[in-house]
């Protein structure tokens, strides 16, 4: 789509994404294709809302930090010596090397460019051979810094100084998975892949109910029918929403017995042990939750058609001391593994047929709840940074120019 469909026009055509089920309409194929749209999209989403980057016992111990990087920011976090965890860009403040990669434990951020030095907090503590250069006061250099709220044992960011807090706005995703005390579960693996796909692709197919006794048809799945499907009612301004998914048994898991093989998690009610439930936290999170395994996706746009997943298991609380661990869990991720081949191959090609001249847009079944609440929470912030937008060109072509 080119830039100048940006319009009133656009926008306004996107109400027909919202209101019920029977009668709503997919978003625009260009939401997922164009570059221009990636852009308000960044705006709209990216630079205001909650992004969840990892958990937090990846960053246990002072000195502790992992990277990262999300719709072009390349992100540091860290425990500082005084225990506090903090998220800072890694984009070093003299010449723009990054200051940090990949995870470890350290005494501060070396610049490996030019050596500046920063501490765990961000402050420069040194720059060399930079004493004859005029005003420069190091006291006054450090990494910016992003606000950061731990929830259920994730690690979020917010580029927006001013963001509400988190937790208030996922008070009904947190009570639905309260029993699986997530913040105390124990991560059994984590991975991460690049795909090449719009970031929305992932989280539809991630909360989509419809396709699974479709896609998935067979005895690794069909324990978990698509008409068990239910979709608690969510607020837009919420920052999460749900979707239960009944089983045919109770502790229904993804391997060749159909039942869970690892350790329950022990708090798990009747209802809970009876579905599966998967909670979404866009952008960045989603959840699939059985009675012995969740599985969480944090998803990293990269760019429109373009994005990264870092993929982890988390179990109860003692379920590795297991010896046989190992291969419980290879028996559940071999079933997983093959689910999840289909799920990719339709992604790739869902993300094709987007970019086709003959996609458009079409209608949801009601197995497709979760796309509907989706689009609640998509399209009114596209909307408002479109708004946004508008007001700062107006704002632009009505300031005087200055002189020469």
């Amino acid at each position: 789509m080119p830039a100048d469909l940006l319009t009133d026009a656009f926008f306004d055509s996107l109400e027909s994404s919202l209101g019920g089920l029977d009668m709503a309409e997919t978003l625009p194929p260009a939401c997922y294709t164009d570059a221009a749209f990636y852009e308000l999209e960044k705006k709209a989403l990216f630079d205001h809302e909650w992004l969840c980057v990892g958990r937090e016992d990846w960053v246990k111990e002072p000195g502790d930090y992992f990277t990262t990087h999300i719709a072009g920011e390349p992100i540091v976090l860290a425990r500082a010596r005084d225990g506090v965890v903090r998220a800072m860009s890694s984009v070093c403040r003299h010449r723009a090397m990054l200051v940090a990669e990949g995870k470890g434990n350290t005494r501060g951020f070396v610049c490996p460019y030019h050596h500046w030095v920063y501490g765990l907090d961000g402050h420069l503590v040194n720059a060399p051979a930079m004493e004859r250069t005029c005003g420069f006061d190091k006291t006054a250099i450090r990494l910016p810094e992003f606000k950061v709220e731990t929830w259920l044992g994730f690690l979020f960011i917010n580029f927006d100084p001013d963001a509400k807090p988190l937790a208030p706005r996922l008070a009904k995703v947190a009570e639905a998975i309260a029993p699986y005390d997530l913040a105390n579960a124990e991560s059994a693996s984590t991975m991460s892949g690049q795909f090449a796909w719009n970031w929305k692709v992932m989280f539809e197919n991630n909360n989509d109910g419809y396709h699974a006794s479709k896609l998935h048809q067979g005895p690794l799945h069909d324990f978990v029918p698509s008409e068990l499907a239910t979709f608690p009612e969510s607020d837009p301004a919420d920052a999460g929403f749900l979707r239960f998914n009944g089983t045919l048994h109770p502790d229904a898991s993804f391997n060749p017995t159909q039942k869970a093989v690892l350790p329950v998690f022990p708090k798990l009610s009747a209802a809970d042990r009876g579905r599966m439930t998967f909670a979404n936290v866009p952008p960045t999170l989603s959840l699939v939750l059985s009675s012995d395994l969740v599985i969480y996706l944090i998803l990293r746009a990269t760019g429109p058609e373009a994005m990264e997943q870092d993929t982890g298991l988390l179990v109860a609380p003692g379920a590795m001391d297991d010896p046989a661990f190992s291969h419980r869990l290879e028996m559940i991720m071999t079933s997983a593994g093959k689910i999840i081949a289909q799920d990719m191959h339709v992604d790739s090609l869902v993300q094709v047929g987007l970019r086709s001249r003959f996609a458009t847009r079409s209608r949801y079944s009601w197995q497709e709840g979760a796309q509907g609440q989706f689009n609640h929470w998509l399209v009114p912030r596209y909307r408002a940074a479109w708004a946004a937008m508008k007001s700062k060109g107006a704002l632009r072509a009505a300031a005087p120019a200055r002189s020469p």
